[in-house]
């Protein structure tokens, strides 16, 4: 048989295999790389953005049951005089630091309904038909904010990766819809952004750095040379994965520039890297941490951490288990039993804490312009209610103090007149990017930033 001009030999394949196995673990593959390389600008008072998520909804109790009171997720009364139940009474402290939202939802995952809402909480995207998502807030603040830091953004999970569509494990999508990669590994992410020098000497990151450029041109000139043999479906796998390999490149040149930058000085002597998804307590805080480290440095001012999985998946589900006793978290947002919402209370109230933890450790961390929180807003909640029910979010929004959020408030939206994407809005006008528009917004939330 005669080949073809787009068959392909062994030859040919073993020799872009054996590239890429050769490309080393770059410092940049696990960021959510931009078209952004500018060196480093000096800027007066750091504003920063950071989204925590958690699966499967929340509590919600009828009214009429005897759990409402007591294990109702949204507080009990409305404005200035609201009462938490026990799920979020541990913010009690942090009452003039936060804002409690209820009402906000994005209008087309309302229809979609089930897990796969999660993957639109940060894009507002419309995945009614065909599975096309959109950008995410975090990664449209990151390319505006991503000049002054040395990393665009941290997109962080319990499990890593992508997931897969409508099962996603990341809460980042870059401006094709694309889902980013996140990173879950507490000890490398420490290692690969925070350890001194990198692990070497600056020369030796250098040299390190070059040879990384070398082999990513060198995979770059055959997947190009290949991609015009290949056929229309093939080809545009191919042209994904080079977008991919120049994002590499682009953000090799960015390193370079920061590689005379000395980080700024952190603690890490509270520090517990040697964690399991089997103590699930230790391994939360261990990535908060982290996060705190990645504000305090500035390093970047931008992050996003996937805290467990839609649909029982990952190693979130099984976090109730070693935490409480109960029986996994899916499982029990779907329980019909009357006792239930008890359990899932104290689930949700668990969870709670760990929130709490993150914004104390805001509050008494401070670089030189004050304490992290009062120029971090930080966005936690579902996409869900309860239990498939994409409508009313349950979403807590805090710190800001400096980037005009107006906290101590439960407010309650309009869910018809109000879409989620409104917030997206008004924090992205929060830290500089002037924007009347995101996904499908109507306005901003004047009554909160």
């Amino acid at each position: 048989m005669s080949k073809k001009s787009w068959h392909m030999d062994r030859r040919s394949f073993v020799k872009g295999l054996g590239v890429a196995c050769m490309l080393p673990y770059l410092e940049c593959m696990g960021m959510s790389s931009l078209s952004v390389l500018d060196a480093p600008s000096k800027v007066d008072i750091p504003k920063r953005l950071c989204y925590l998520y958690v699966p499967n909804g929340v509590a919600m109790p009828p009214k009429e049951s005897e759990y409402f009171n007591k294990w109702n997720w949204f507080p009990t009364g409305k404005g200035r005089d609201y009462k938490f139940t026990n799920t979020l009474s541990s913010l009690e402290p942090h009452r003039k630091d936060i804002s409690i939202l209820g009402g906000l939802s994005h209008p087309f995952s309302r229809s979609v309904l089930g897990h796969i809402a999660g993957d639109t909480w940060l894009t507002g995207g419309d995945l009614r038909g065909a599975y096309k998502n959109s950008v995410s807030v975090d990664q449209l603040a990151a390319r505006h904010l991503a000049k002054n830091t040395r990393f665009p953004s941290l997109v962080l999970s319990t499990d890593g990766g992508v997931g897969y569509k409508s099962r996603a494990s990341t809460l980042s999508f870059d401006s094709s819809g694309k889902a980013i990669p996140s990173e879950h590994r507490q000890r490398e992410i420490f290692e690969r952004y925070f350890s001194p020098n990198g692990g070497g000497t600056t020369a030796q990151r250098r040299k390190s750095l070059q040879q990384g450029k070398k082999l990513v041109d060198l995979i770059l000139e055959d997947s190009k040379s290949l991609n015009r043999k290949l056929g229309a479906h093939d080809k545009a796998k191919m042209d994904e994965y080079l977008t991919s390999l120049n994002r590499v490149e682009e953000q090799v040149v960015r390193n370079e520039k920061w590689l005379d930058i000395p980080l700024k000085k952190f603690d890490s002597d509270h520090l517990n890297l040697d964690v399991s998804p089997q103590d699930p307590e230790a391994y939360i805080k261990a990535t908060l941490d982290l996060m705190v480290i990645g504000l305090q440095t500035d390093a970047t001012r931008v992050m996003t951490y996937m805290m467990a999985r839609e649909d029982g998946m990952g190693f979130g589900d099984s976090f109730p288990k070693f935490t409480l006793g109960l029986p996994g978290h899916h499982s029990m947002s779907h329980d019909k039993t009357a006792g239930h919402w008890e359990e899932w209370g104290k689930y949700d109230q668990w969870l709670a804490k760990q929130f709490a933890y993150f914004i104390e450790r805001l509050k008494t961390t401070t670089d030189e312009h004050g304490p992290l929180l009062d120029n971090t807003m930080v966005l936690y909640g579902s996409a869900c209610s309860s239990t498939h029910n994409a409508n009313n979010c349950p979403l807590v929004l805090a710190g800001g103090k400096n980037m005009g959020a107006k906290h101590g408030t439960y407010t309650e939206f309009d869910q018809k007149h109000t879409p989620m994407s409104n917030l997206f809005v008004s924090m992205l006008n929060s830290v500089g990017l002037e924007t009347e528009k995101f996904a499908d917004s109507t306005g901003t939330l004047p009554s909160i930033l």
